[in-house]
Order: structure tokens, then C-alpha cells, then sequence
């Protein structure tokens, strides 16, 4: 039984950490260096991370600037940032790729928030089905004799607390992500 709940409470960290990564990826106003944790470039045949090809610096809080540890790698990184369509134009200097971000307008707002909320909403479904993956063995277990019903309402209650408190979490994710988006 505390397997099972164990495992269910680590399926649903689970979605909530990918939540607040996936929305780390949204643009903001704000240049930010999470917005290229997927991105890859193709360095010398082979997709790598743009994290793993390049430190990221901010001078200002709206722009970026992306120094290659080699520099062969800088029309790869643009190229790769180019195709992203992150709404962001990089230039290239020979040294580095420098990323201006342009001011957000409002109906791009409401679609980045739209977004957001699209994606917190699959963290919650994974959240949920966890829930009830969980649910399903216990109500196994307790057919097959192993646990009690008494045992088996204890669990399902004690999930029904875990499920709100992630399913809050993610909550609290997509409500910074939303602050961090009508922030002009």
C-alpha cells in the first residue's frame, strides 16, 4: 500500500516538474535563458543542446547573449534559434549570438497565457491519471485480500489529499507564469 502510494506521489512531482519546465520555456517580456532548454543545434552531425554548446549571459533584462565555447558553433545556434520561432530575430557579431527581445503585445500575451494554462491543464490530467492508476491497484490489492476495505478508503483519501496539493501546485505554476506574462 505505501509503495503504491509512494509511486503515485512520484508520478505526480513528476508533472508538476515538467510543468513549471515546459512553462519556463513560454516567452515573457524578460529575457530568459529557459526559453532554449530544448532547443538543439546541429553541432557536427549531431542534435546537441544548445545549453551544453554555449554560455548564456543578460545584460539587460530584455536581451540575451549567447557566447559558443566554439565558435564553428555560432551559425548552428543561430540557425537553431532562427527555426525555433520564438518570436525572437538573433544577430551574430562572430563572437556571439545576441537576442533582443521584443516587446510583447497584448494578444500575444493572452496567447502565451492561453498556452500556459493549456499546459497546466495536461500536468493536472497527469496529475489525475496518476491518481487513478493508483486508485486501480489498490482496489486490486484489496480484491486479491492483501489490504482491507478500511485500508483501501484510508489510501484513497490520503491520495485525494496528495492529488490537491499537486494539482495546487501547478496551480501556483501557471499563476507566476501568468503574473510573469501581464508584467509589462
Amino acid at each position: 500500500m505505501d509503495t503504491i502510494s509512494k509511486d503515485a506521489a512520484a508520478k505526480m512531482q513528476q508533472a508538476v516538474d515538467y510543468a513549471r519546465e515546459d512553462m519556463a520555456t513560454i516567452r515573457t517580456g524578460r529575457a530568459h535563458p529557459a526559453m532554449f532548454n530544448k532547443l538543439t543545434a546541429d553541432y557536427y552531425g549531431a542534435p546537441t543542446p544548445i545549453q551544453q554548446l554555449a554560455s548564456f549571459t543578460s545584460p539587460d533584462p530584455r536581451s540575451l547573449l549567447i557566447t559558443p565555447f566554439d565558435r564553428s558553433a555560432i551559425g548552428a545556434i543561430e540557425k537553431a534559434i532562427r527555426d525555433a520561432d520564438l518570436g525572437v530575430n538573433p544577430s551574430n557579431d562572430g563572437n556571439a549570438v545576441r537576442i533582443v527581445m521584443p516587446q510583447l503585445t497584448q494578444e500575444r500575451r493572452k496567447e502565451y497565457i492561453k498556452m500556459a494554462k493549456g499546459k497546466a491543464e495536461d500536468a493536472k490530467i497527469a496529475v489525475r491519471n496518476a491518481r487513478r492508476g493508483a486508485i486501480d491497484a489498490l482496489k486490486k490489492a484489496q480484491k486479491e485480500g492483501e489490504i482491507s476495505e478500511d485500508d483501501l478508503t484510508r489510501a484513497e483519501k490520503a491520495l485525494d489529499a496528495s492529488t490537491k496539493k499537486y494539482v495546487e501546485s501547478v496551480d501556483e505554476v501557471l499563476k507566476n507564469k501568468e503574473a510573469e506574462l501581464t508584467e509589462i
